[in-house]
């Protein structure tokens, strides 16, 4: 080969070097053009035939890369939510699957309660639910309604003994006589341990507990009310608390409420408030407690001539009367659910009393009970409030028991409150 032959190796080398090169000023190209001219014309004569040089790909454009990662993040994080909603989608299944179980289990044990072999079961299970405005329905799930009729057909309304006014003697304060020793237990074995005239005791039964609250001026439990507000709202028992400028209370007497959707505005019965009687016309439920201007407590049947004979100033009803004259009631067949109760001793100190229900730890209780409760703390005269959902105490600025309403305290028409010491409905 001749000496002049140019060396492919190194015609490729300048070519790539040509082509890395920046483009060149005009003439400067013209000339390089020129000598790559003859370079090639004397490669094509003397080099033998290559193969074409291969073309680089051209880098793809910076936005047709970003839109290309953008669609592969996007997949990945559908496919992540994919996952997260299969996830979820299994997690309400199996809670749903529960709750199905639960509601069978349920509907079983409820069933055995209604139709199973024992009176007594059948009896307590119709009674329990009947006594609640919500789910009274459930004894028609299992009941015909002449079946639910037969075993309540001991329920009359009894004949109560009028109240013997002379069993209750509230101590009268007399110039030169001693103060009584308040950290003296007194004739129940009870002390006021930080004076304040209020002792509150831990109730404990078979199945239920709750709280005992002993108010020892009686002039200081009045019933806390808004007439001017009946038919448009109710207030909670920390509401009327509030209001009245007390130290505790607990709900009273019942209200309208269909399905238990009542707002706790419009009483059921006859209220009396500061002596002056409202809703005459819709009288009593079963019977009627009263406290008069002598802060006696009265149970009994009354109608309007009898509130004002006996000089009612506050009242209310719901019943049954639970204790007459130092005797507990006859016919207090019930069920078991959460209550509330009002009762006196014979020192006058008044007896204000919530049992909760439908827990775990605490089912509930039934008249007999209460009326068992109300004569282990000396009981005179004792009567059965509103319950349920409804029952609630309020002392030191929060609520002492548990309430039973899914829904939160509910406001109630009527309430007895506790006033300040030494603000009695006296002064």
């Amino acid at each position: 080969m001749s000496e002049n032959t140019p060396n492919i190796d190194e015609f490729l080398e300048e070519l790539k070097e040509l082509l890395d090169e920046p483009a060149a000023a005009p003439n400067q190209a013209s000339a390089e053009i020129s000598d790559s001219a003859e370079i090639s014309e004397a490669a094509e004569v003397s080099a033998p035939t290559q193969a074409p040089v291969p073309e680089k790909k051209p880098a793809p454009a910076p936005a047709a890369s970003a839109k290309k990662k953008k669609k592969k993040k996007m997949k990945k994080k559908k496919s992540g939510f994919a996952r997260f909603m299969g996830v979820v989608g299994k997690i309400f299944l199996v809670l749903l699957e529960t709750v199905l179980l639960l509601a069978v289990a349920l509907y079983g044990v409820m069933y055995v309660l209604a139709k199973g072999p024992s009176p007594a079961a059948s009896e307590l299970f119709v009674r329990s639910v009947r006594e609640t405005s919500a789910i009274g329905f459930l004894a028609n799930l299992y009941l015909t309604e002449a079946e639910i009729t037969e075993l309540l057909k001991a329920d009359a309304i009894p004949d109560y003994v009028e109240t013997d006014t002379s069993l209750i003697q509230i101590p009268q304060p007399s110039q030169g006589q001693d103060t009584p020793d308040p950290t003296a237990p007194d004739d129940w074995g009870l002390v006021d341990e930080d004076g304040d005239g209020i002792i509150v005791d831990r109730v404990y039964g078979e199945g239920f507990n709750g709280y005992m609250m002993i108010v020892l001026d009686p002039s200081r439990v009045i019933l806390g009310s808004v007439p001017t507000s009946y038919g448009g709202r109710g207030f909670t028992v920390e509401a009327m608390v509030e209001r009245f400028d007390a130290v505790a209370g607990i709900n009273a007497g019942g209200f309208h409420d269909p399905n238990g959707s009542g707002n706790g505005s419009i009483p059921d019965t006859t209220v009396v408030f500061e002596g002056k009687i409202y809703y005459p016309e819709r009288g009593n439920n079963v019977g009627f407690v009263g406290i008069d201007s002598s802060h006696i407590l009265h149970v009994g049947n009354f109608d309007a001539d009898d509130l004002k004979e006996k000089d009612i100033q506050y009242g209310v009803s719901f019943g049954p009367i639970l204790i007459a004259n130092g005797e507990i009631c006859d016919g207090l067949d019930s069920g078991v659910n959460p209550r509330t109760a009002i009762g006196q001793r014979s020192d006058g100190a008044m007896l204000l009393l919530v049992v909760d229900g439908r827990q775990a730890s605490s089912l509930g209780a039934t008249y007999g009970d209460l009326a068992e409760v109300f004569a282990d703390y000396g009981a005179v005269n004792a009567y059965n409030l509103d319950g349920g959902s409804s029952t609630v105490m309020w002392h030191e600025d929060r609520y002492i028991n548990n309430c039973a309403s899914v829904k939160g305290v509910r406001p109630v028409p009527t309430a007895f409150v506790v006033l300040k010491e030494g603000v009695g409905s006296n002064g």
